[in-house]
């Protein structure tokens, strides 16, 4: 779904290392209601940018309190350096996942007595059974464990050919929901889990994580026709889903509304990491994009809307970054926070709720020793402190220090870019000097458009020197080869983990044999195929 400065293991709200105490609460403990989108950019929300149609989430965010100095991570499966998994995504065939030492949110949540749901995108590692949500403090899930599938049929591919089927339920994979668009079935998973159970027996979480805006662009046509007037058709198709996810969060609200839970609810909604221009997102007016260090691919949108709160209708300019989810829910859920050391996450919830100062006085955005190196970068550049090759951001206070290649680094206005060929979004690069180092006051100067590093080389090394602080606390960098036993065709079809649990594995293929005799639609060539698969397997077994 799914981080801090100085000590937060991740920036996916649901991890950290550390051991909790947990006290009983001195007042009603809410539910808690996560919703995540991925990939939506800063100006993809109606009270960004008024040609997105949002009301719903305009009016949750209005009624609540808007964070505008909301940072998040650049890219999804978002990690930080304290977990090994500072260096780009888990990919599908990796045998990867969340470390088994983190003690996750809902791990947490589960031993304050709350019931712990996922509905969507995992995107943590499922190369073994251990590394599944139900496994990492999740009563229940239901959704898909790659980083993108397609939204009607499921289909997820890692490379050419590459490709299998990807929703499950629970530990099992969910055959025959293809059909049904993945915002809609996930919403309607939702009110089924606020439908079951009693808001006043039993605390409820409920991590919604939403796969949209991601990449394939599909909607239905009916919310893409608002937007026919946009002339790029990418932007068009980006706007419809967008208008998806706000119809499927006012479902979720009135039913948390129409069962009770409302009154003593607490409904948070963050993106994942920026927008994708390339694909119809807009960071528009900050610079950069997904996958960069830039104002662009690190602040996001972010809001709290609940009764609960004693300043509403306002907006919030403290420091918040993802990691701080972390101790502020388990705080309201009554944990010791105090007791909480080595985050590097804060216990926000004053700050939100009441409009005290922030705790945070810094971000480390990411130190990725894997990236590739600045050509123009040194140890000699960084003034002896930091090797300036080396792709890492950090901000203090009002200053931002941007180390290495941060990543493609335009201002790109929204429905501006597209329809040309893709080499052409590397022009920028050529453009600009040959650099390894940027300064920028981001309080004056939110869009970076000013580098103040050769004025202020004091303020340069002061946060180099925190730079080198925080990599000493590091862990190596865990991204291994990827593993040809991961292929869905030697898996029955589906994504699926793949290493351990072997006895089990009769038991699954079974069960999608099962499946297949309900009439299920395959070429005759993929079912001959698969049959051939099945018998292998189980004389392997």
């Amino acid at each position: 779904l799914e981080s801090i400065i100085l000590v937060c293991n991740i920036t996916n709200p649901l991890c950290t290392l550390v051991c909790l105490c947990v006290e009983p609460p001195n007042h009603p403990r809410p539910h808690i209601i996560f919703i995540m989108t991925d990939d939506q950019g800063f100006n993809d929300i109606g009270y960004h940018n008024r040609d997105i149609h949002t009301p719903t989430l305009d009016k949750l965010a209005a009624e609540g309190v808007k964070l505008e100095n909301y940072y998040i991570q650049p890219i999804c499966t978002p990690y930080q350096i304290h977990t090994g998994l500072q260096h780009s995504i888990i990919r599908s065939r990796q045998p990867s996942c969340l470390p088994f030492d983190l003690r996750t949110l809902p791990q947490r949540l589960q031993e304050a007595g709350y019931a712990t749901h996922m509905v969507g995108k995992w995107h943590l590692g499922f190369y073994k059974r251990d590394c599944l949500p139900t496994r990492r403090g999740f009563h229940t899930y239901f959704g898909s464990l790659t980083g993108s599938v397609d939204y009607y049929t499921y289909k997820s591919c890692d490379g050419p050919g590459i490709c299998g089927y990807d929703l499950h339920e629970g530990e099992r994979v969910a055959w025959g929901q293809g059909g049904r668009y993945s915002t809609h079935l996930y919403a309607q998973r939702v009110r089924k889990i606020l439908a079951a159970h009693d808001p006043s027996s039993q605390p409820l979480f409920i991590f919604l994580s939403f796969q949209a805006v991601h990449t394939p662009l599909q909607s239905p046509r009916e919310y893409i026709y608002p937007y026919r007037q946009m002339g790029n058709v990418f932007r068009r198709k980006y706007a419809g889903m967008v208008s998806v996810v706000d119809e499927a969060v006012r479902n979720v609200t009135y039913a948390l509304r129409k069962y009770g839970y409302y009154k003593n609810s607490v409904i948070i909604f963050s993106t994942d990491n920026g927008g994708q221009p390339l694909f119809g997102g807009s960071n528009w007016p900050l610079r950069g994009r997904k996958g960069t260090y830039w104002e662009g691919g690190v602040r996001g949108i972010g809001f709290v809307h609940s009764p609960l709160l004693r300043r509403r209708k306002r907006v919030s300019k403290a420091l918040v970054h993802i990691t701080d989810w972390y101790p502020t829910l388990v705080g309201l859920a009554g944990g010791n926070v105090s007791r909480m050391d080595g985050l590097d996450g804060y216990d926000m919830w004053e700050t939100i709720s009441s409009g005290k100062e922030s705790p945070r006085l810094e971000i480390l955005h990411n130190i990725d020793p894997l990236y590739n190196a600045a050509r123009h970068g040194s140890l000699k550049n960084g003034y002896g402190i930091w090797n300036t090759a080396v792709q890492a951001a950090v901000r203090v206070g009002d200053w931002k220090l941007l180390t290495g290649n941060p990543g493609y680094g335009d201002w790109i206005p929204p429905q501006m870019l597209g329809n040309f060929p893709e080499s052409w979004w590397n022009l920028e690069r050529h453009t600009e000097a040959k650099k390894s180092l940027w300064l920028f006051n981001v309080v004056d100067d939110p869009y970076e458009r000013y580098d103040l590093a050769e004025r202020r080389p004091d303020v340069v090394k002061q946060l180099l020197a925190r730079l080198a602080f925080h990599n000493r606390t590091a862990v190596p960098v865990r991204y291994p080869a990827e593993d040809p036993r991961a292929d869905p065709r030697r898996n029955g079809g589906a994504w699926v983990p793949w290493e351990g649990d072997e006895e089990n594995w009769e038991a699954f293929y079974l069960r999608k044999r099962k499946v297949k005799k309900q009439k299920r639609k395959f070429c005759k060539m993929k079912s001959f195929f698969r049959r051939l698969n099945f018998r292998m397997m189980s004389n392997r077994i």
